[in-house]
């Protein structure tokens, strides 16, 4: 039960950022991930195999969400990480790396006319130690390794579950021909009880 822990604590630590940067896909995303790892770790302590199925199912879809979260930030295939295509086009905002990376500095500049505490125009993003797309190519990769672990050890309870299904034997239960044989009444002795 420990792995399913760190699961949904990775994906909390990405719903965050996600969040902080206005991602409304990823969000999303990882809102049904965590929905699906705590209805997987229910599955585990509750003996459910159908639950952890469907968690394993699950497990590839988050993959290849990942996989395509990689390619859309390297600009595979025609994407562009400059698109609104993560934000529905519902806004410009970009990941929350891009401004607050490791060593980033934000460079604004005033805007005329205008006064107060709001009266900062972004300009640019310099001095990253490391590109933004880079730091969200590594999340991703983060999750796909631990996604696939996480389908490794949904396979091997629901082994461990079924095995356990099928060695269980309540006394002649499963067995066609129990150890035991409870002689019943032939049927015409049943109608001829009635018939009194």
């Amino acid at each position: 039960t420990v792995l399913p822990i760190k699961l949904k604590l990775a994906a909390l630590e990405r719903q965050v950022f996600d969040f902080l940067g206005y991602q409304w896909a990823p969000i999303l995303a990882n809102f049904l991930h965590i929905i699906i790892v705590i209805l997987g770790l229910f599955g585990t302590i509750q003996y459910r195999p159908r639950y952890i199925v469907v968690y394993a199912i699950w497990t590839a879809i988050w993959v290849t969400w990942n996989i395509f979260i990689i390619c859309f930030y390297l600009e595979v295939g025609g994407l562009s990480k400059d698109s609104e295509l993560l934000t529905f086009n519902i806004s410009r905002h970009q990941s929350w790396w891009s401004e607050n990376g490791p060593g980033c500095v934000r460079k604004e500049a005033s805007m005329s006319g205008v006064k107060g505490l709001d009266s900062h125009s972004y300009i640019s993003v310099i001095g990253c130690a490391l590109e933004y797309r880079y730091i969200e190519v590594m999340h991703s990769s983060f999750q796909i390794l631990i996604a696939l672990v996480g389908f490794v050890y949904a396979c091997y309870v629901v082994s461990v579950f079924t095995e356990e299904e099928d060695s269980f034997d309540f006394i002649g239960g499963f067995d066609p021909f129990p150890l035991y044989h409870v002689n019943e009444k032939p049927t015409n002795l049943l109608f001829k009880q009635t018939y009194l």
